[in-house]
């Protein structure tokens, strides 16, 4: 026992004073801010109006029009909206319109698209809107702009013109006031998970992404220490410092070790990723809050940290176990990034399992997938945040993962004491086989 503390405490200590720990520590967190820096400051950054000219040859629309965009600018300026109603437009909105009515009876249409070109030459518009005289029947219009690109812009105006059209048609059909009010009264729709109380209603988008995180950061966690752990063999076999650690550590207790200590060493850099997460989470929401989007932090139950951390133990032993005896097998690095390749091939596909699980957690092929021990830390992890299935089914999955982990330990150290004292060639399969059997 005191060797394999002794064995761990040096994995974890030297590679923890690491520069390139401390360095990729640190960016993390940095790289984060940057994605609620820089889209709060594109939201401070206030654009000029877009000019557009509505020529409306129906002689009905362009009132409607224009006082849908202004409805849609107090609305963004003032935050009023009606009773039930979330606000999903920022308050700096991208979208101000100045509109101008050109009266479509003085001239002929194309002498007015050629007057209405040659300003946007001249750059006095941005874009002019045409309405057919039968537009309010067939529903269709044209709108000729310098920036086609600008999607965002196309689609506000767009649903302007939406909103007054289907306006303009209930008037024409007689219908009052008030009745149309009621009829164009938005509603709200709220996700909330069953079983939960009035104050535990959650947040869908919040919760997707609290899911879709959980399945990554698992995914490129096991991925990314598991490579430590395969370059920590490759180069204690390259420089034969296992010939003279053998010597006085078994086989066995130094892959434990080395497994611990990575594991420890992960844990570590996890939980101030994790405090980070969590910190600029917060910001995250208020800066969002602040700027007229109303989001929230899904609450976690605490039972869940702690199969979160039982099920990256699980992952990171089983492919760091793998990556371990690819390792002892192969004499170079670029040997061990072949080797590996069926190891993240795996991965990858245990993580795009986390689409068709997010969505049906409860059915055959999640509740399989999550009993796999190579699949079960993402699987289970998703079943576990999206719909926590019973208890029976969490424990029956833990212990058949770890129970293949210690099998796979058992088998890589086997190999592994054999394949650390071989140099000069790969060992092949029927090898290492051979490796497995002997006593």
């Amino acid at each position: 026992m005191k060797k394999f503390l002794s064995v761990v405490k040096r994995e974890y200590i030297q590679r923890v004073r690491a520069k390139m720990f401390i360095v990729s520590t640190i960016l993390l967190p940095v790289v984060m801010s940057l994605f609620l820096l820089v889209p709060a400051i594109i939201l401070s950054i206030e654009t000029p109006p877009m000019r557009v000219a509505v020529v409306d040859q129906t002689g009905r629309m362009y009132s409607q029009i224009r006082q849908a965009l202004f409805n849609d600018q107090q609305q963004t300026d003032t935050g009023n909206v009606s009773a039930g109603a979330q606000r999903t437009t920022p308050r700096r909105n991208f979208s101000r319109f100045n509109l101008e009515e050109v009266k479509a009876t003085d001239q002929p249409l194309d002498q007015i698209r050629a007057s209405l070109d040659q300003r946007m030459r001249a750059r006095e518009l941005e874009g002019y809107v045409i309405l057919s005289p039968d537009f309010l029947s067939h529903g269709k219009a044209q709108f000729i702009t310098r920036n086609p690109g600008d999607v965002f812009s196309t689609q506000v105006l767009q649903s302007a013109i939406n909103r007054s059209t289907r306006e303009q048609r209930l008037i024409d059909a007689k219908v009052d006031t008030k009745t149309r009010q009621e009829l164009f009264e938005p509603i709200e729709l709220q996700s909330v998970k069953a079983g939960a109380t009035g104050s535990q209603q959650s947040n869908s988008r919040a919760s997707f992404a609290v899911v879709f995180g959980v399945g990554f950061v698992m995914y490129l966690a096991i991925l990314m220490y598991g490579q430590i752990v395969l370059g920590a063999v490759i180069e204690e076999k390259e420089t034969r410092i296992a010939e003279i650690l053998f010597s006085s550590v078994k086989p066995f207790t130094l892959m434990m070790g080395k497994l611990v200590g990575v594991s420890l060493l992960a844990l570590t850099q996890l939980a101030i990723w994790g405090t980070a997460f969590g910190a600029f989470a917060v910001y995250g929401v208020a800066l969002l809050s602040s700027e007229g989007m109303r989001e929230s932090i899904p609450s976690i139950p605490f039972i869940h940290y702690i199969y979160f951390g039982l099920f990256f133990l699980l992952g990171f032993f089983i492919y760091a176990t793998i990556y371990a005896l690819v390792g002892s097998m192969v004499t170079t690095a670029q040997e061990g990034g072949q080797l590996a390749m069926p190891i993240i091939l795996i991965l990858v596909v245990s993580f795009y399992l986390f689409w068709p699980v997010s969505r049906s957690p409860d059915s055959p092929f999640s509740f399989w997938v999550s009993m796999i021990p190579f699949t079960a830390p993402v699987a289970m992890v998703v079943r576990i945040v999206t719909q926590t299935p019973p208890f029976w089914q969490i424990a029956l999955s833990l212990l058949i993962g770890f129970s293949t982990v210690f099998a796979i330990m058992w088998l890589a150290s086997r190999i592994y004491r054999v394949g650390m004292l071989m140099y000069g060639k790969r060992a092949s399969i029927p090898e290492a086989i051979r490796w497995a059997r002997q006593a």
